[in-house]
């Protein structure tokens, strides 16, 4: 199974890596594909499932990366004013013992709640019904105060799912299959495997031996990691977080779950969680998407908003150890066929916008404002000192800060008598065409 919009160097070299992995890994069968400007430019599988070479067809089970499904249902719900993500959970679906939370909470897992339901391992059990699942729920067996930190928590995507059918008024796959799968023509991608699958092994840690693991229905646990799906459908889904997401979300909300919302390791973070995706910080890129893991099987989504770059990977070992496998096969793409970039002039530039465009000073500070695509704005400090931002239009005449300090703050022109700019007003702060206008300077 081999792409070859890549040159054949570079197949190879990709090929070679995955190989690697597969065999130093000892994972019965591996499979990977790149991405880069929405489409696949790669693919590869090493090893077997049931005895031939995996096929395009081939399904893995992917664990926990059907949480960003189910998080993409509810920013739907939400752009369509059916609920606001500070909601306490109880205003949707009351009698939960933890109505308390918040539906952003839950999003991100910093609603506090324990990572795992009681019982024995329930990836490895057959799944509870929705009645058993709330039991385990209250807030004297939280493991956090709400808000307090991130938790990762199977619990909180279990009663996303529920809030999705409640307000959906269908099954929560259901809606994963009309509300995404379908419109991205992700026809590999389902709620129970189809003939041809890959099955689910654990590996002897001290011998070349297999252990069948079991596939069961999740239940009530199942919005937290039941699907399976095939390596097309993964690369349409790290294409989506890249950017392409064929109209099932806005581009500003998917922008907006893919934000830092909680960090799992500091304040110099290289994991944190947005609202849905997994967030990682590599060689000074940012990623978001996320990883899966069920007895049998491990997958990843990472997609680089940046470059539109994506690397999925699936295999069917319980602890199939790929570790920067991702990373490198991004790695062997970019510096053996680097993007090429361009540059053309914008033919729609407004005489009143690049008027504002130059050098503005804050007090004593100077800043540049430089004018990008989509009327956009970019503000910068001139040296070290001072803050700086990007600012999209907001549609009432202003720009809105993007990042920073100055993220969601307004800039409005305030213009003199005559119409020219008088000085710039961002968030309170004043922006002039020279440092302390009026002000005697001795």
């Amino acid at each position: 199974m081999t792409s070859d919009t890549v040159l054949p160097g570079t197949a190879r070299a990709l090929l070679a890596r995955l190989a690697t992995a597969q065999s130093e890994g000892r994972l019965p069968s591996l499979v990977a594909a790149v991405v880069r400007d929405g489409a696949t430019v790669w693919s590869g599988a090493r090893g077997l499932v049931d005895g031939a070479a995996p096929t395009r067809a081939t399904q893995y089970r992917i664990g926990s990366i059907t949480k960003t499904f189910v998080a993409v249902l509810v920013m739907r719900l939400r752009d369509e004013g059916r609920l606001d993500l500070n909601d306490p959970l109880e205003r949707h679906v009351p009698g939960t013992g933890v109505g308390h939370v918040t539906v952003g909470q839950l999003l991100s897992h910093t609603a506090g709640l324990r990572a795992e339901p009681d019982g024995d391992w329930w990836e490895r059990a057959p799944g509870v019904d929705t009645a058993t699942m709330l039991a385990m729920l209250g807030p004297g067996r939280a493991a956090f105060r709400a808000g307090r930190r991130f938790h990762y928590s199977n619990l909180g995507y279990a009663l996303l799912g529920h809030l999705v059918a409640r307000l959906r008024g269908v099954d929560w796959h259901a809606a994963v299959t009309a509300e995404i799968l379908d419109p991205l023509g992700m026809a590999g991608t389902s709620y129970l495997p189809r003939p041809g699958h890959a099955r689910g092994w654990a590996v002897h840690p001290w011998a070349d031996a297999l252990l069948p693991e079991p596939a069961h229905d999740a239940g009530a646990l199942a919005p937290a990691g039941q699907l399976w799906s095939t390596l097309p459908d993964l690369a349409r889904w790290a294409a989506f977080f890249a950017g392409d997401t064929g109209g099932v979300l806005a581009g500003d909300t998917l922008a907006e779950m893919c934000e830092p919302a909680g960090v799992d390791d500091g304040p110099h973070w290289i994991i944190g969680h947005g609202l849905g995706p997994q967030l990682a910080r590599r060689e000074g890129r940012q990623l978001a998407g996320h990883t899966g893991s069920m007895p049998g099987f491990v997958a990843t989504v990472w997609a680089e908003r940046e470059t539109a770059t994506g690397v999925v990977l699936a295999a069917n070992a319980t602890n199939g150890a790929f570790t920067g496998l991702d990373s490198d096969l991004r790695a062997i793409l970019a510096e053996r066929e680097p993007a090429l970039p361009t540059w053309s002039p914008d033919p729609e530039v407004e005489p009143d916008v690049l008027a504002l465009t130059g050098t503005w000073y804050w007090g004593p500070t100077p800043h540049t404002l430089r004018l990008c695509p989509g009327r956009t704005f970019e503000l910068a400090p001139v040296g070290a000192a001072g803050r700086g931002t990007r600012l999209r239009p907001d549609g009432a005449g202003g720009w809105t800060g993007q990042e920073g300090y100055f993220a969601g703050e307004t800039l409005t022109v305030v213009r003199a008598a005559d119409g020219t700019p008088s000085h710039l007003d961002l968030g309170t702060f004043r922006f002039t065409r020279e440092p302390y206008p009026g002000e005697d300077w001795v």
